[in-house]
């Protein structure tokens, strides 16, 4: 970890006002706390747009397992990328329903085409993919 650099940052008043309200919102003990979290979130938005470097993330889906053979797809699906699912879990929302959850780690390129896979496969009701960091490059 580097060293801790202060720094000013100028702002419109109606900014900062607005800007304070998030903060409490999101429970900030401090402006710096909140700043240093966008700066993360910048950096992590632009590691997501290299596609060829390593990234990690969720992808949920929800659907209605009595839809033909859709499990079976799903399931062929995740079979295709075994090198990059992490971990899968299986839950039963309701009599028909059924969430998928799957951790992912592998480059932007493949989560997002693993992502878009199943969330597009017939008889998927809803799917996210939630992309995040591995956190090697951030302090």
């Amino acid at each position: 970890m580097g060293k801790t650099i202060r720094f000013g940052v100028s702002l419109d008043s109606d900014l900062l006002e607005k800007f304070d309200v998030l903060c409490d919102e999101r429970s900030y003990q401090t402006r710096s706390e909140a700043i240093r979290d966008l700066i993360r979130n910048m950096l992590i938005q632009k590691e997501w747009e290299d596609l060829g470097g390593e990234t990690a993330g969720t992808l949920t889906i929800v659907y209605d397992h009595h839809h033909s053979d859709l499990a079976q797809k799903l399931t062929e699906q995740q079979h295709d990328y075994l090198d990059i699912i992490v971990a899968s879990m299986h839950v039963h929302l309701d009599h028909s329903n059924c969430m998928e959850i799957l951790v992912l780690r592998g480059t932007g390129e493949k989560l997002r085409e693993l992502g878009a896979k199943m969330t597009s496969t017939k008889g998927v009701k809803h799917g996210t993919l939630n992309l995040t960091t591995t956190g090697k490059n951030l302090e």
